[in-house]
């Protein structure tokens, strides 16, 4: 992937470990649907952790939110983009955040991915203020964020009819 005249492969990722984090991994690589394929990458991630008391979840998403900040800034900063398509930590991040409430489940975990991917690719309101407004590391984070509390709602919500 070549974004502002910088080959970014996973070779030079590899030797940033900030930028391998933010970039997914490697999944930031994908020639197309980086941002699906981030999100595939949370999947494993919350499988590990689904079963955490809800405060140690909410503290654990709390702090990669904050650690992605600054993984994002740092790996937007060296491809000097504002926010490269190739940073996929808002994703995996987005998509814990989805599944805060989720019961277990691997038909809700489907769900939680298809609704999360809805909201951060459609970008609706509020979404698309935080996606419009901010910039930098923060910027990155907070619309997928805001994405993942609108699929919890919806999940939620979808909860409500079903049980």
């Amino acid at each position: 992937m070549t974004t502002s005249g910088l080959k970014v492969n996973f070779r030079s990722l590899i030797r940033r470990p900030a930028c391998f984090l933010a970039y997914g991994f490697g999944a930031g690589l994908a020639p197309k649907a980086p941002g699906t394929f981030g999100t595939l990458v949370a999947l494993p991630i919350y499988w590990l952790i689904q079963d955490s008391p809800l405060v140690e979840y909410l503290i654990l998403v709390l702090a990669l939110s904050i650690i992605g900040i600054w993984l994002c800034q740092r790996a937007a900063d060296w491809v000097k983009l504002d926010d490269p398509s190739g940073i996929v930590w808002d994703e995996i991040v987005g998509y814990l955040v989805a599944m805060t409430f989720a019961p277990s489940g691997w038909q809700w975990m489907l769900l939680g991915f298809v609704l999360f991917r809805f909201f951060d690719i459609l970008k609706p309101w509020p979404v698309n203020l935080a996606d419009r407004h901010l910039h930098g590391g923060l910027g990155i984070m907070l619309d997928d964020i805001v994405a993942g509390i609108m699929a919890a709602a919806g999940m939620a919500l979808i909860q409500l009819i079903i049980i």
